[in-house]
């Protein structure tokens, strides 16, 4: 599916790009959304206003023009209870980000950005550096990530931290429901007034999170939540995408998590930053021993991808709260380095385009499943696919076709 929007992309990169007047939008102050002229500076007495940098276009200003009363009265009530830190207008927040709904989806967006303008905000008296500390979990099924993250984030918030943590949740293939079950584990964690739990869920969408995940975690930050902790699904070897959207990529793993072989493999283990190997303890010592031995002597055949860091392994036990602290050092140990240098930031620059184009690609495929000629052409196409008339490939170039000769003459 991937690599077909890949191939739909460059036809449709093939017509002419049209790029539309960049204009300075005043979007956010407490008066409500108020739209200026083009780069002009609105202002409105006693008010402060956070201009949209770089991301503002006539669309989104379309967005602004159009919203009627209660749209406007709501966005207002979501963002002030947002940035106040209330609990309940962040999750009211997250919902309107993951509708599917296409006006939802247009005052999502409107909402985002003065979340974005208001974090801009608070890191410019911060030196430029991130306020939050993204942390992305991930393992196999059974590796004891929503235990893991329970002892970790009553630590934290032991410690002063404000913790949210957002669980995505896998999908039936047969019905698309999801028993949202990580928040029931983490009991302790989800009554601390001082810690955030989302589950969502997966609904289809392939690398261990939601599509909407990584706009997620900017609410979270926009809330004040510090520590951002995104737990995945039980993935595989090639389900990373969460590594695209946070600052340190933690690797779960349980004492039998295979051998030195399994961890020279290319895929989930190059991206992990730390490698914590979970169940340490009682029977399982001696084998999560071994385990964090042979992960310890893999890893340095991997290619570093950082030039200040070394992926660490470290044991640790939920049950008995050994090595937790230890784990939180080696994570903030790799913050403070990250930070000191520099990668942390071109990190995260780098992860809005991956997740711009990974957005790109999947609103173009649903674009070119809703076109008409498509539609039209698709219940013959596959008919003959499955009667074996034609091949995939073959059909998927009639589609191509069809879809752009259509746009184009359009």
């Amino acid at each position: 599916m991937r690599r077909f929007g890949l191939c739909l992309l460059r036809h449709i990169s093939r017509g002419p790009l049209i790029v539309p007047p960049v204009t300075r939008t005043c979007c956010s102050h407490q008066g409500g959304f108020t739209v200026s002229t083009q780069w002009s500076r609105s202002t409105v007495p006693g008010h402060s206003c956070h201009h949209w940098r770089g991301v503002s276009s006539a669309a989104a200003s379309q967005h602004i023009q159009d919203l009627s009363g209660p749209e406007q009265r709501l966005l207002n009530k979501l963002y002030d209870g947002l940035i106040s830190g209330q609990r309940a207008s962040l999750a009211e927040s997250i919902t309107l980000v993951e509708t599917q709904h296409p006006r939802k989806k247009e005052l999502a967006q409107v909402l985002l950005q003065r979340v974005l303008a208001y974090k801009r905000e608070q890191e410019s008296h911060n030196g430029g550096k991130p306020l939050a500390f993204r942390v992305g979990l991930s393992g196999p099924p059974g590796a004891g990530k929503s235990s893991f993250i329970e002892v970790v984030g009553k630590m934290l918030t032991e410690r002063g931290h404000k913790v949210a943590v957002l669980a995505v949740d896998p999908s039936s293939c047969t019905t698309g429901g999801s028993l949202l079950g990580d928040k029931t584990r983490m009991t302790e964690l989800s009554r601390d007034m001082n810690a955030f739990i989302r589950p969502s869920p997966a609904s289809g969408t392939l690398g261990g999170v939601t599509r909407t995940t990584n706009e997620a975690v900017v609410l979270c930050e926009g809330a004040g939540y510090d520590i951002v902790l995104v737990e995945t699904v039980g993935v595989g070897q090639s389900e990373f995408a969460v590594a695209d959207m946070v600052d340190m990529f933690v690797l779960l793993i349980p004492p039998a998590g295979g051998d030195e072989l399994q961890g020279i493999k290319r895929g989930i283990i190059e991206r992990a930053d730390l490698v914590v190997v979970t169940k340490s303890d009682g029977d399982l010592v001696v084998p999560a021993k071994r385990i964090q031995a042979e992960y310890i002597s893999a890893l340095k055949l991997l290619r570093k991808k950082s030039k200040s860091w070394n992926p660490k392994v470290v044991r640790a036990s939920s049950q008995t709260f050994e090595g937790i602290p230890k784990v939180w050092a080696k994570m903030e140990s790799y913050r403070d380095t990250m930070l000191t240098n520099g990668e942390l930031q071109g990190r995260r620059r780098a992860q809005q385009r991956v997740w711009m184009w990974s957005l790109i690609q999947d609103n173009v495929l649903c674009h070119f499943q809703n076109h008409p000629s498509v539609r039209e052409a698709l219940p013959g196409l596959e008919e003959k696919v499955t009667r074996g008339v034609i091949s995939p490939g073959l059909a998927a170039d009639m589609l191509l076709k069809a879809f752009t000769t259509s746009s184009s003459s359009s």
